[in-house]
């Protein structure tokens, strides 16, 4: 006869199993991240002893296996700088927006990145084919109808598939250290505007956006009329908004926007709520102290100050790296994109800084 399980079975049973899992940790050949490990396993095990659907199980299956090839795959490429190139599928080799791309991604590509796309058709095989196959990545979706693999990226071990769209735009813009789009429908527009939502919240790392069009076109020129007469003057965004993204058809222009925002700024990551930028070089007392005179407004409190790298960072790959470190807002994200061109223009002269843009 069976026996329903109490609360306190159930308790008894829960505690048992966390042990367990202790205990299987131990055997893990590799313990550095055991209190992550530890954590995810006690969240299947809770999620085990609920009441949710095959579906449910199917979802959270799926999208372990998503994240488990994208993690295999870009930890051997962790220290290489990306660029994510978004655009419409739909635009034929014939294009001027197409060919634009492939010079883009041959250019960028020598200057030492590799470039990340949807590894379909239109401008994601321009990426792919002006940055070479052994430079780039595909990260595939699986439909049943379309978006077949182009053949540049086609078998290569750069290519993944993915289940699902979060999982893989995931990966696009984790991975990403800059972003380029052109122009493209819904899916391109989605893209443009999430970088910069996720910015702004703290979710994604400042990063240049970089908006290319074909010689003379003005796709963007339209899309950012559109920014300032409705969302700006409406004041739904910031003024200084529009600093986030740079709108060229010069691929000079898009080059150099890319390689100048990592000139001395690194990169960047919240500790608590304060917000940590690395930096190539230490910036003097001086240029510190005009960065709060300039830019004092997009303080929560306190000071913008030099820092040493701080507890939390100490597994840290750039831990050696000089920072700055401030309470952000997370309103103001325009100027604090402004606040790193100042950054990118401070520091040793140029002749004395390493430009490594395209490492991390």
């Amino acid at each position: 006869m069976l026996t329903k399980m109490t609360s306190s079975d159930y308790l008894d049973t829960f505690k048992s199993l966390q042990l367990d899992i202790a205990e299987l940790i131990e055997r893990l050949p590799n313990l550095k991240h055991q209190q992550f490990i530890q954590q995810a396993l006690t969240i299947i095990i809770r999620l085990a002893s609920h009441n949710i659907e095959r579906l449910d199980w199917k979802i959270l299956s799926s999208c372990l296996a998503d994240m488990e090839q994208g993690f295999e795959l870009f930890y051997t490429y962790r220290h290489a700088r990306k660029v994510t190139i978004f655009g419409s599928a739909r635009l034929s080799s014939e294009t001027p927006e197409y060919k634009m791309a492939v010079d883009f991604a041959r250019s960028v590509s020598k200057l030492g990145f590799m470039i990340l796309t949807g590894g379909g058709g239109g401008i994601m095989q321009a990426g792919n084919e002006g940055a070479g196959r052994d430079n780039s990545f595909g990260l595939n979706i699986k439909l049943p109808f379309e978006q077949e693999s182009n053949p540049i990226i086609e078998g290569d071990s750069k290519l993944i598939h993915f289940k699902y769209f979060f999982t893989r735009k995931l990966f696009l813009l984790k991975e990403s250290d800059a972003i380029a789009l052109f122009p493209g429908g819904f899916g391109t527009q989605d893209e443009a505007f999430e970088c910069m939502t996720l910015s702004q919240t703290g979710k994604f790392s400042p990063i240049p956006l970089v908006l290319i069009d074909k010689p003379g076109g003005d796709y963007w020129h339209s899309w950012s009329k559109y920014i300032h007469h409705q969302l700006v003057k409406n004041r739904l965004i910031s003024p200084e908004d529009p600093s986030l993204y740079t709108i060229t058809d010069d691929l000079d222009v898009a080059c150099k926007a890319i390689t100048k925002f990592f000139q001395v700024y690194h990169s960047s990551r919240y500790v608590g709520d304060r917000l940590v930028l690395r930096l190539k070089t230490k910036l003097s007392a001086s240029e510190v102290e005009q960065l709060n005179q300039n830019f004092s407004d997009i303080l929560v409190r306190g000071r913008i100050e030099s820092s040493p790298t701080l507890p939390q960072e100490i597994q840290d790959e750039t831990f050696e790296f000089p920072r700055l470190v401030l309470y952000f807002n997370q309103r103001d994200l325009g100027r604090l994109y402004q606040m790193i061109a100042v950054i990118n223009q401070m520091g040793a002269p140029l002749s004395e800084v390493k430009d490594h843009s395209e490492l991390k």
